[in-house]
């Protein structure tokens, strides 16, 4: 337990076991004031089958992704599972109408990644970091709102926060987007920090992103892909047979998100570029130290008992080592 009063059991994590079982909560005209934390497995692979809606003829992959039949076909199961998870956050909205508390129900709908494809899912550069956030409710969250702010999810405790009129945890990070939301400010942040330490295989890498730059700093050494990290699929496929394998990692990338926003062009080491680079790397120095990163005293280990994937394999699927 983590916290939580109870927890509603569903025979699995997909949209048809969990969606009813949320709506059934709602119906029961819970408690109030009520946290309820509806997590759902789609849109993670396995895709779900295309459907009619998803012809994968035209159903063009994402641009890190190149355009061919099996990455269609690949694009074409993901729209299949956002369609479905749509539909269970529908049916969770609905029930929201339904027992009368939506108008005082602040509902954030979000991401923790890129989906999962290859360069996106465990990757720092904007295909990784560029998540779903989706809020709706009281104290401004209506009215269809598009905000193109540099938003980080470390804002959204203190955002809620705020919201609620409540004062925020002395030792709580990130900052509230009421400003943004009240069009008092465009922006709250002039940079957002991202990283990845493990995920099926240890990868420590971290990033700072401003409205023009991301800059990546790979750490370990390593100079060919962790292909545990990346999910099987069709896409992936393509990619392996193309000889990604003995593609070399730099160990440190700075892309301009003006000129390049696929960040395909690493000028790291361009000296056109240093003083952008330069600026990056204490952006990215200043933040590790203030939040005392475990990577500035060197390799970060495994948990004790927890299973990783060899970085040297190639699926996720492989087995795994676990750590004594």
């Amino acid at each position: 337990m983590i916290g939580y009063d109870r927890v509603l059991p569903t025979k699995t994590t997909n949209v048809a076991d969990v969606a009813p079982a949320a709506v059934e909560f709602l119906k029961s005209a819970p408690k109030q004031p009520f946290f309820l934390d509806v997590g759902f497995r789609e849109t993670h692979r396995e895709f779900h089958p295309p459907g009619p809606q998803e012809d994968e003829r035209f159903s063009k992959p994402p641009a890190a992704v190149p355009d061919t039949p099996r990455s269609r076909r690949d694009m074409a199961g993901f729209q299949a599972s956002a369609r479905v998870l749509d539909e269970g956050i529908g049916a969770v909205l609905r029930a929201l109408e339904t027992s009368g508390v939506a108008e005082n129900t602040l509902v954030v709908s979000t991401t923790d990644h890129g989906v999962a494809f290859p360069a996106m899912k465990c990757n720092l550069t904007n295909h990784g970091t560029g998540v779903m956030l989706i809020m709706r409710g009281p104290a401004g969250f209506g009215g269809g709102k598009v905000c193109d702010a540099l938003i980080s999810q470390v804002d959204l405790f203190p955002t809620i926060c705020d919201a609620l009129e409540l004062k925020p945890p002395s030792w709580l990070q990130g900052r509230s987007i009421m400003p943004v939301i009240r069009g008092d400010r465009p922006e709250i942040n002039d940079q957002v920090f991202s990283e990845v330490t493990y995920h099926a295989s240890y990868e420590p890498k971290r990033s700072v992103r401003t409205g023009r730059w991301n800059y990546i700093r790979n750490f370990g050494g390593r100079t060919r892909p962790v292909l545990p990290n990346c999910d099987d699929g069709p896409s992936k496929d393509v990619w392996l047979e193309a000889g990604w394998r003995d593609r070399v990692i730099a160990g440190e990338e700075l892309y301009d998100l003006v000129f390049d926003p696929n960040e395909t062009r690493n000028l790291a080491a361009d000296p056109r570029y240093a003083e952008a680079g330069q600026e990056m790397r204490g952006r990215l120095d200043r933040w590790m130290r203030e939040t005392s990163d475990p990577l500035l005293k060197g390799p970060v280990p495994a948990p004790h008992g927890a299973e990783v994937n060899d970085p040297d394999g190639l699926s996720p699927q492989e087995p795994t080592i676990k750590v004594a």
